[in-house]
């Protein structure tokens, strides 16, 4: 669940979806202006998120994941690289945090903490989102999703600057892993050696896979046997296709 309302995104969003990836077609070549929320449009944005999570769960979902993270309009507030408001919603760390955990609070009053999860990622950059102080943005946000007693925290390793390739990085996500309470979710790269060894060192108590899941329907038995795996196609990432890239990767063979 997340909105995005960022100058430069529509143009190559949207654009993906075009013949040859071309613009669409207007009756201008002006580009949008940037949309910022207003104080009084705030409440308006929380509710939204309010009613999605209602229309999920009576939808049949088992819960949420408030998406906070890859600069998303959660991220953007949190971010003070990009947020540049002087009301009570910029300025301070705390005041940054305020509109995600005014979502997260809503979302719970809603349909209760143990249906709701957070995903954040505090050490990235994606859609030139970043923060000057990532490891105090990520303990501080652990230490009050704690007070609001969410189900778990889905957080994006900092290796993971970018979309595309892990970097070397000295940051860890240890810090907020010891201060949350619940259940403390990594993503980032993982393969089955290091996922495992990622929980079995108690660093995490899950780890999310992406491309790899994209790619192998069966993964969970794959790595249960070390069997091979398909290798993801990332050009066919994203794209409008209801089957290439998402329900055309085999499954392992029934004798395996």
């Amino acid at each position: 669940m997340g909105f995005m309302p960022r100058e430069g995104y529509f143009s190559v969003r949207f654009g993906a979806y075009q013949p040859n990836g071309q613009a669409p077609i207007s009756s201008t070549d002006k580009p949008l202006k940037p949309m910022v929320v207003g104080n009084h449009e705030i409440p308006m944005v929380i509710n939204d998120f309010r009613v999605a999570a209602r229309n999920a769960i009576e939808a049949g979902f088992d819960g949420v994941e408030i998406h906070g993270a890859h600069g998303y309009l959660i991220d953007q507030f949190f971010k003070d690289q990009v947020n540049d408001r002087t009301d009570k919603y910029g300025g301070s760390l705390e005041n940054r945090c305020r509109f995600g955990l005014e979502v997260i609070e809503a979302v719970v009053d809603e349909i209760g903490a143990g249906k709701v999860g957070m995903r954040l990622s505090p050490f990235a950059n994606y859609w030139e989102s970043s923060d000057s102080n990532p490891g105090a943005l990520g303990l501080y946000m652990a230490h009050a999703l704690n007070k609001i007693g969410i189900l778990y925290c889905h957080t994006v390793e900092p290796r993971m600057i970018t979309f595309v390739d892990k970097v070397e990085t000295p940051n860890s996500l240890r810090a907020m892993r010891d201060a949350f309470k619940g259940t403390f979710i990594v993503a980032g790269g993982y393969g089955r050696e290091d996922g495992n060894a990622t929980v079995s060192s108690g660093y995490a108590d899950l780890v999310a896979y992406g491309r790899l899941f994209l790619s192998n329907p069966d993964l969970p038995r794959r790595f249960e046997i070390d069997a091979p795996l398909n290798k993801y196609n990332r050009d066919t990432f994203y794209i409008s296709d209801p089957v290439l890239g998402y329900t055309d990767y085999p499954f392992l063979s029934s004798d395996v």
